[in-house]
């Protein structure tokens, strides 16, 4: 590699805010938000993945946020509907999301998993996050990433 390559640099330009972790999202609790709708957060600083599972005939319904999404199928299809302009993705297609389009989400016959990155972190889910947590053993790490082997909230969670 030449000193001139800026892609693999290693001059940093600060000092690290947080250490680096690993997370086996697969041993991870589901968060169910809606019924047939269940997600597995990560959280970083400035970051935010979800491993989304919705059950068939589940919709996320239309709404907004000032966080940055996009949305990738990872299995199965999926209704996006961004400010009226709907369309069904399939696996490895993706919705790019920018802050305050309206947009939502479903399922027909077939279920599907997706993933979602948010940036910054989702406020509202992190919030979400907290209050299920709340009388429980601390779901958060110190990263706020949700940590596996917690306890589930009240809500039967999706596998």
């Amino acid at each position: 590699m030449m000193e001139t390559d800026d892609y693999f640099t290693m001059r940093a330009a600060a000092a690290p805010t947080e250490a680096g972790r690993y997370v086996d999202g697969a041993a991870m609790d589901s968060v169910e938000v809606l019924p047939g709708l269940g997600i597995r957060p990560v959280v970083s600083e400035r970051m935010m993945v979800n491993f989304v599972s919705f059950a068939p005939h589940t919709e996320a319904p239309m709404h907004v946020h000032e966080e940055e999404q996009i949305a990738i199928v990872v299995e199965g299809d999926l209704e996006v509907d961004l400010d009226g302009d709907v369309r069904t993705l399939h696996d490895g297609e993706l919705a790019i999301i920018p802050a305050w389009v309206p947009h939502g989400m479903r399922t027909h016959e077939t279920a599907c998993r997706e993933m979602d990155i948010f940036s910054p972190p989702r406020r509202a889910l992190l919030q979400r996050l907290e209050a299920a947590s709340a009388g429980t053993p601390s779901q958060m790490s110190s990263g706020g990433g949700v940590e596996h082997g917690a306890e589930k909230p009240p809500s039967e969670a999706l596998p």
